[in-house]
Parts: structure tokens; C-alpha cells; sequence
């Protein structure tokens, strides 16, 4: 007899496993969504069979349920059905059903060939066509008044013109149109003169009106006039602020406490006269080049005097008034001053002469010292910054950001990092630009004025300059040639200065580059130490020429006092048939000594301790020779006659 157990058996609450990992770990799948769930019990739905055939079925279904009445009352908890989404299925095919009647309904509707649909006749209103024909014939005659109305003042000025000579306005107008920017606003014309559609971000508008100039104004102008050009019919007004006469004066000079006081409490410049006279008045083209010339200059030193109040300089620079005052090297300062003349005010300069103007200058006797070329390198600067804010590169591929300069794009595959980066956001100044044309200047200034120095100094041997002729604002090159005059083949000594800001860049004849400050005494140092150089490189190469033999010869003599300047240099030459010698000693605060010995010795034999004549041929003591009672033009001359003198037997 065996005890029974009901065991129940139900569905596992966790779900199917996925995948079990290497480290035993089982990872199972995501239980169904509501949505998933509906959508695979809707899988198991046959769609293609009829109602008719679900009847049958279940007809099926209830005569086999009898038979089965035995096994059901052994399981009573179990109820088994054949269809459990009958009601599903019907909905659905009844929302088909509405679909596909909808779907009628709409075709019959959008074809007429079903049925046509009439809309609703509205009431009809009473159209009177002789109203509209007296309406649009009163607008037409308002319009046409209008225009005869002008057609009559067009003639009657026209004839008046004729009549009197006068000039036409409209053609003035049109040759006004040609160069500058003009719109009507209302009643008026108006223009502008600003550099805004050239990329100027200038805060300061350039608005002009322009007017009809009276006809008794022409006339009289015209009776005063007769053999001159004809007036124009044009009036320009410009605003006060744009009147007048500007430019920016830019002067380098060396710091001086009563110069630079002059300077600032100077209260105007004299700026060119090339104001009208009393009764007179300038043509509209040059009167608006004018005022956009002292739009253009007061752009610039507003620009300038926001950089020199932002900019960290060792020594700051100062913004007073219309003047900015920069330090370009120790001892030297750069102004830049805004000189307007507008011919209302008059101010009195620190002498006591009066100086029309309205604005304060770079000083009373700037006038004279003014740096046009560095006042033109302004000029060229903001128009290019202009250029730039308009001109933008090209983007390369072409889908590419417009913006970004070709350096920056090739930023990220270069992969340059964060200083690199920031060095190209970086860009200099317009006040450091000039500072650096002006560090320049005064650098190839201070060249010049040392080799011209040197060159009238030393006259043997020969300094030669040349300056190349294509330079940069800040970069400039100097060949140095250091020859004796008839020796130029036998050796040349060649020295290429580099001219930069702040320093010197020289390359000698061996290769050696040397850096140099802004010390003059620097520059100089270094040319007198190529010139002894080359002397005692010409006398080796005059020796060879004449066959005499290099015995020695020392660069950094080691003997002798201490030089201040460089290193004394010395060599020594012997004879074709070795009975004379020559030595040479180059001092750069001495200059160039010559000795001489010969042998044999006629002193010999005079001591009782050497009795060999072998030691006769041993060369006797060094005489020096008094190179300023030698006959020859330098001293390469006098040292090839001295040669020739003691190679010769006799």
C-alpha cells in the first residue's frame, strides 16, 4: 500500500536564463512588457478562419466534452477552453468592417461618378459696376494730378535753369549717388560716410543730409565766380563733430621732462591750412572726404588709446587728452596725438602765438618732426584690420565652420596642445605693431649712424654698406664688405647684420651668429674686431701670394697686456729662403705692429760660449718697423713692398 502525495506544480517565478558567464554567473532575460505580452498571444490568433469554422469547432469541442466527463471529475479545478479570444477576434473584424464602410464613403464622396454634392447658394449681392467705375476713376485722377504736379515744377525749374545756366540738381544728385551711399528717409536725403560696410566697428555715425542749395545762393555764387568752375546745385551738411581738418601726428623723440611738459600742456597744433576763408565754401566731394578723413583718424585714436589703457607694459603708457605716449626704447618715447581743426576755436600754444584748432597735437614743433611714414603705417594697419573683419578664409574642406583660420583647423589632426592653442588666439595690437615699426626705426637708425661712423673713422681698410632694399616694417639686412683698396680679390672679409626690434643679429665670415642689444657700443665693438680680424687674414693670404711661409699664428694671443676690446692677434712669416722673418701683432686699442729679423746673425760670435757656426743661421732679435714712414697707400701695400724688399738676395 503505497501513501499518496498531491504535489502542486506551478509556473517558475523567475525567468528564462540568457547566459551563464565563465565565472558562474547566470544572467536572465527581461521579463514582457504589457505590450510584448499582448503581442505574442496575438501571434497564436488565426484571422483566416470564419466564424462558421470556430461554430463547427466548438460544436467539436462540446461533443467531446462528454466523453471527457470521467476525466474532468477526477481534475474538477480544471476548465479547459478551445477559443479563450473569441470576443477579440469579433471586435475586431467589426472595426473592419467600419473601416472599410468609411472607406466607401470616402470614395464616393472624392469621385463624382457615385454622387455629386451641391453646395448651398449663398444670397446673391447686388453688384453695381458704375460705383466701382466712379471710385477707381476719382484714384486715377488723384494720381494724375500728382504727377502733372510734378511734371510742371520739373518744367518750370528746368526752364529756369536754362534760362539762367544754372546747375541741375538731379545731375549733381546722380554723381553724388555714384560715390557715396545714399537713401531717402521721407522727405529727405540722407547719407553715410562711415567705413561700417568695410568692417569698421566704430561706434561714431557718419550721417550727412543732403539739400537743394537755394537759387539766389547759386547765383550770387555765380556772378562772384564767372570765370571759375560752376557751383553745384548740391548742399552737404555734415555733422559739427566731422567738420574741418584731421590727421594723426606721430613723433619719436628722447625723453625730456621740459619737452615732454611742453607737449602736454600744449593746447593745439597747427595743422595744414586747408581751411576755407571767410565766404567760401568747399565742394561736396572734398567737404565729405574731410569729414570721413576725421572720421577715419578719430577711429584710429580711439582704438589706440583703449589698447594703450588695456595693455600691461613694463613701463605704462599714458592717455592724455587727444596725445598717447608710449616708451619705444630706454630714453625714447613715442607720441601719438590726434590733431583736429575744425576753425572755431582758437587756443594759445605755451609761447603765447595763437594756433587754431580744437583739439591738443603732439607739441608746438611737431609740425616739422612729424613721422609721416609711421602715421602712413597706421593707417595701413586699421584698414587691414578693417580688411580682416570683412575677408574671412575659406574653409577647408568646404563643410567646414567659416571662421577659423587655416592653422586653427589644422589644430585638432595636429593635435597641438593647449600653448598652442593660445598663442594662435593671440593677436598684437595696432599700438603694438607701431611700437615695434617705431623699435625698428630707431634700430636701423643707430646701424646706420655707426657704420657711416666707422667708415669715416677707419680708412684702411675700406667699409662698405649694403642695405637690402626689400625689408619688412620690422626686419631689415645689412651686408658689411671689409676690403683694402687694390686687395679686394686677394681677401674680403663679409659681415651680415640682421636688424630686428629690440636686437641685432650678426653672421660673421666663419659662421659664428652673434646676438647684439640695442647698445650702440655693442655693434661697434663687434666691426672693430672684424677689422683687425681681416687684417691679419689679409696679411696671410698677401704672404702666400708673394710665397712667403705661415710659421705660426694665434687668433687669442695670450701674451702681452690685457685687451679691453677683443683679443690681440699675432703671426709670423718666414721668407722663401728662410733668412728673414716677419711678425705681426694686431691690438685692437694699439694697433698693428711689425717686426722684423733676419739671420744670419751678425752678433754671433761675439760671446767666447758659441764657437759652432751652426747657430749662425738662428734668426737675430725683432726689430719693429715704423709702418707711418713706409711708402704704400694701406697697409697691405706697405707689408707686400716690405716682402718684396727682404726676398730679394741683395
Amino acid at each position: 500500500m503505497s501513501n499518496s502525495v498531491s504535489i502542486s506544480i506551478e509556473a517558475p517565478i523567475e525567468n528564462q536564463i540568457q547566459e551563464i558567464t565563465y565565472d558562474g554567473q547566470e544572467i536572465y532575460q527581461a521579463p514582457l512588457s504589457m505590450s510584448e505580452n499582448l503581442t505574442r498571444l496575438a501571434q497564436k490568433i488565426d484571422f483566416s478562419k470564419t466564424e462558421d469554422d470556430y461554430s463547427i469547432v466548438k460544436k467539436e469541442g462540446e461533443s467531446s466534452s462528454e466523453t471527457k466527463s470521467e476525466d474532468e471529475n477526477k481534475e474538477p479545478g480544471y476548465q479547459s477552453s478551445l477559443w479563450p479570444w473569441d470576443s477579440v477576434r469579433n471586435k475586431l473584424r467589426n472595426a473592419l468592417t467600419e473601416v472599410s464602410v468609411l472607406a466607401d464613403v470616402i470614395t464616393i464622396a472624392k469621385e463624382k461618378r457615385y454622387m455629386v454634392l451641391d453646395q448651398i447658394q449663398a444670397d446673391q449681392v447686388d453688384n453695381r459696376p458704375m460705383v466701382q467705375v466712379y471710385g477707381r476713376k476719382k484714384a486715377l485722377a488723384a494720381a494724375s494730378a500728382v504727377l502733372l504736379a510734378g511734371v510742371e515744377r520739373l518744367r518750370a525749374s528746368e526752364t529756369m535753369r536754362v534760362t539762367r545756366n544754372m546747375p541741375d540738381f538731379h545731375i549733381d544728385l546722380l554723381r553724388l549717388r555714384q560715390n557715396w551711399r545714399l537713401k531717402k528717409v521721407g522727405n529727405t536725403i540722407v547719407g553715410d560716410l562711415s567705413y561700417r560696410t568695410a568692417g569698421s566697428k566704430f561706434s561714431q555715425t557718419g550721417v550727412f543730409e543732403v539739400t537743394k542749395a537755394p537759387e539766389d545762393q547759386i547765383a550770387q555764387a555765380m556772378s562772384l565766380n564767372a570765370t571759375g568752375p560752376t557751383p553745384s546745385a548740391l548742399r552737404v551738411t555734415v555733422p559739427p563733430e566731422l567738420q574741418g581738418v584731421a590727421f594723426i601726428s606721430v613723433l619719436c623723440q628722447k625723453e625730456q621732462e621740459d619737452v615732454v611738459t611742453a607737449t602736454l600742456s600744449s593746447a593745439a597744433l597747427n595743422c595744414p591750412g586747408t581751411l576755407p576763408g571767410d565766404g567760401a565754401e568747399l565742394h561736396w566731394q572734398q567737404k565729405l572726404e574731410a569729414a570721413q578723413n576725421v572720421l577715419f583718424c578719430k577711429e584710429l585714436f580711439a582704438r589706440l588709446a583703449a589698447e594703450a589703457v588695456q595693455l600691461d607694459a613694463s613701463i605704462p603708457h599714458m592717455v592724455v587728452g587727444n596725445q598717447i605716449m608710449a616708451t619705444v626704447l630706454p630714453g625714447i618715447q613715442l607720441l601719438i596725438g590726434l590733431c583736429h581743426n575744425n576753425g572755431q576755436n582758437q587756443n594759445t600754444n605755451p609761447d603765447g602765438t595763437k594756433a587754431e584748432g580744437g583739439s591738443a597735437g603732439a607739441g608746438a614743433g611737431a609740425k616739422s618732426e612729424h613721422d609721416h611714414v609711421l602715421e602712413h603705417s597706421l593707417h595701413q594697419l586699421l584698414r587691414a584690420l578693417h580688411h580682416a573683419n570683412t575677408h574671412h578664409p575659406f574653409p577647408h574642406p568646404a563643410t567646414g565652420p567659416l571662421g577659423p583660420s587655416k592653422r586653427r583647423c589644422l589644430a585638432g589632426p595636429m593635435a597641438a596642445d593647449r600653448y598652442e592653442l593660445l598663442d594662435m588666439s593671440k593677436e598684437q595690437s595696432l599700438l603694438e605693431q607701431i611700437i615695434q615699426q617705431a623699435q625698428h626705426f630707431f634700430m636701423r637708425r643707430r646701424s646706420e649712424y655707426v657704420l657711416d661712423t666707422i667708415a669715416k673713422e677707419v680708412k684702411d681698410p675700406l667699409i662698405v654698406s649694403h642695405w637690402n632694399a626689400l625689408n619688412s616694417p620690422t626686419q631689415s639686412c645689412v651686408k658689411i664688405n671689409i676690403m683694402a683698396y687694390g686687395y679686394d680679390a686677394v681677401c674680403r672679409t663679409s659681415l651680415v647684420v640682421h636688424v630686428g626690434e629690440k636686437t641685432l643679429k650678426c653672421i660673421c665670415r666663419d659662421g659664428k651668429v652673434r646676438h647684439l642689444s640695442y647698445e650702440l657700443q655693442e655693434l661697434r665693438d663687434l666691426i672693430y674686431c672684424q677689422i683687425y680680424q681681416h687684417q691679419m687674414t689679409a696679411v696671410q693670404a698677401v704672404g702666400r701670394c708673394m710665397g712667403w711661409q705661415l710659421l705660426a699664428s694665434s687668433a687669442h694671443l695670450g701674451s702681452g697686456p690685457v685687451e679691453p676690446l677683443g683679443n690681440a692677434s699675432s703671426c709670423l712669416l718666414a721668407s722663401p729662403n728662410g733668412d728673414r722673418m716677419i711678425a705681426i701683432r694686431c691690438e685692437p686699442s694699439v694697433g698693428i705692429q711689425v717686426f722684423i729679423a733676419q739671420s744670419p746673425r751678425k752678433d754671433l760670435f761675439s760671446s767666447e760660449l758659441v764657437q759652432d757656426k751652426k747657430w749662425e743661421n738662428l734668426g737675430g732679435a725683432f726689430r719693429e718697423i715704423k709702418l707711418e714712414k713706409m711708402e704704400g697707400k694701406n697697409f697691405l701695400n706697405k707689408l707686400e713692398l716690405l716682402m718684396a724688399c727682404l726676398s730679394s738676395p741683395s
